[in-house]
């Protein structure tokens, strides 16, 4: 086939060829470099993201698309056997197929980075884990039928192919459940939200903020320090608790007091601890009751709301609430309980006197 092809081609034809292929891809890569200079001086002037769109798909035109012109151009000036022709041809139209991915996936990118950076900046995290998740699911759909158009483009069946798979495909899915199974979390996790990036959660008796969802993983990072890792499918069957989504959050503390503090002064307690929450201008007042009779304490119960979710915040009030009852307890000789246990001897019991140590015991 090659001593046909040279007889049958002059050594212009192959000039012509050469020149062909090397003109369009000298070509077509001036012409990229002028539109993607000129786009790029428009955008600069206005407020709209076509432009900028049309830059971002340009960029991603590769030289493989003047090659395959120039080839598909100059096996047209020369004389090629009908299966070689064919073979071209198809290698042409394969190469398009490719460039076309290769631009299908630039848009792809550009359009979800463009739609999900629009919004609140609290939802920012959120965003950001859905654009990842359709970001990766989209680029292996588009692949995947960039594959089969190849495929199908090179004369196999792909429908015959596909088919075959199908029992193929069941036998793997049985044998990367977990690994699907995570997927399918994670996709849950990116539609449902039951918690996004930035959030603090407790999982169990583990806490930390959301620094990554992934397909397979969840991370949080703790307050100790280190990385907390969960796959995403044990995390989705646990039970989580988001404290970021708090409104305000509510605090029950509760103090006792000794047996022997008079009643007048026990029902002076509740005003006190309501004039301690409500001096605190971050703190809203609910209740405060003498709750019952403790083992060595008269317990009282208190409810009140920090109207911020910030943990240091509920500190800085718990702390100040306290020290004001405090205050409040010594200026009127209210004594808090602390554990103690009183004896009650009765009747004629009567005590040994302890050894002195003078004399010895008599021997018997």
């Amino acid at each position: 086939m090659l001593r046909q092809l040279i007889a049958d081609n002059s050594t212009q034809d192959w000039l012509y060829a050469l020149l062909a292929v090397a003109g369009f891809i000298l070509v077509l890569h001036t012409l990229r470099q002028l539109v993607l200079r000129r786009l790029t001086r428009i955008a600069k002037t206005t407020d709209t993201v076509l432009d900028d769109f049309f830059i971002d798909v340009i960029s991603a035109t590769r030289i493989l698309l003047a090659a395959a012109v120039g080839l598909y151009v100059a096996s047209h000036l020369l004389t090629l056997p009908a299966a070689l022709e064919k073979s071209v041809d198809r290698t042409f139209v394969g190469l398009l197929i490719l460039q076309c991915g290769f631009w299908a996936n630039r848009g792809l990118v550009f359009w979800l980075r463009h739609h999900f950076s629009q919004g609140d900046e609290s939802d920012e995290g959120s965003r950001a884990m859905t654009r990842s998740l359709l970001t990766f699911l989209g680029r292996i759909v588009l692949w995947v039928l960039v594959l089969l158009l190849m495929l199908d483009n090179m004369g196999l069946n792909v429908t015959a192919l596909v088919a075959s798979l199908g029992i193929g495909g069941i036998a793997v899915a049985l044998a990367v459940q977990n690994i699907l199974g995570d997927l399918f979390a994670s996709l849950s996790i990116a539609i449902d939200k039951p918690f996004v990036i930035g959030d603090f959660v407790i999982v169990d008796d583990l806490m930390g903020n959301v620094e990554h969802v992934g397909l397979k993983t969840t991370r949080i990072r703790s307050l100790s320090g280190e990385q907390i890792i969960f796959s995403n499918n044990d995390l989705l069957k646990s039970r989580i608790r988001n404290y970021k989504r708090m409104q305000e959050r509510r605090i029950v503390f509760a103090i006792g007091v000794t047996y022997d503090t008079p009643a007048e002064q026990l029902e002076a307690i509740p005003v006190l601890i309501r004039q301690a929450v409500e001096a605190q201008t971050d703190a809203r007042f609910d209740r405060a009751h003498f709750s019952g009779f403790g083992p060595s304490s008269l317990d009282f119960e208190t409810v009140y709301h920090v109207r911020l979710p910030d943990y240091a915040l509920y500190m800085d009030v718990q702390q100040a609430i306290n020290l004001q009852l405090v205050r409040a307890f010594t200026e009127r000789d209210i004594q808090f309980a602390f554990p103690t246990q009183t004896l009650h001897v009765s009747g004629g019991l009567q005590l040994a006197e302890p050894w002195s140590g003078a004399g010895k015991p008599a021997k018997a």
